[in-house]
């Protein structure tokens, strides 16, 4: 066997243990669990309700609003996927808006997330240790899917030609170059909050949010 084989073989020994790993902790006596995923939450930060324009008066609206739709959405026991860019220039504590968000919260790394990642005290909020990218698996209509995460959208992402799906942040719902360029990859999906109501989404529901998007 050559290298790229047996590295190709220990690939799918680690994807199979985590589709076991994930397979275990989406079932409990309330039925199936749920991946869901967010990204570009963005808590705090004054000037992105006009960036984007987001339908809120002020960050304590905006805040306050998203952290009820998230708790409104995420059961416990519910792995949500944070694509990204919790806060940034907050006045209030990291750790005031972690420890309010339901679900088991993982992280893939954004460009203002360094400070999360460098306290130990707020690196407890999170069931893992956050990632720059990391494939997961997910099912939609009785079919595993896997899935490459990452912040920034990316041109070729891993598994890209073995059907992986590709979900990533970044861009906001800007229609920049990034936006031309992956409207036109089917697997590829914008995990930002203003695309999918402020609120963290299923594969299916970020795969129907992303139809309208590309649309516009």
């Amino acid at each position: 066997m050559t290298i790229f084989g047996i590295m190709e073989s220990i690939e799918n020994i680690q994807t199979a243990l985590f589709d076991l790993i994930m397979t275990v902790s989406t079932y409990s006596q309330k039925g199936r669990l749920m991946n869901l995923y967010i990204a570009d939450l963005h808590f705090g930060h004054n000037d992105i309700i006009a960036f984007d324009r987001r339908p809120f008066k002020d960050t304590r609206d905006m805040d306050s609003t998203i952290i009820a739709r998230w708790n409104e959405k995420v059961r416990d026991d519910d792995d949500v996927w944070i694509i990204g860019d919790i806060c940034y220039q907050n006045a209030q504590s990291e750790e005031s808006y972690l420890r309010r968000l339901k679900g088991r919260k993982h992280l893939i790394i954004g460009n203002h997330d360094d400070k999360i990642i460098s306290d130990p005290d707020l690196l407890k909020y999170f069931v893992d240790e956050p990632k720059q990218i990391r494939v997961i698996s997910d099912t939609l209509e009785g079919k595993r899917h896997m899935i490459c995460l990452c912040h920034y959208p990316m041109a070729e992402w891993e598994g890209k030609f073995r059907g992986y799906f590709h979900i990533f942040g970044h861009i906001h719902a800007l229609h920049n170059d990034a936006y031309y360029y992956m409207r036109d990859k089917d697997h590829a999906l914008n995990a930002g909050a203003m695309i999918n109501d402020y609120t963290p989404v299923s594969f299916e529901e970020l795969i129907e949010n992303n139809r309208k998007y590309k649309a516009q």
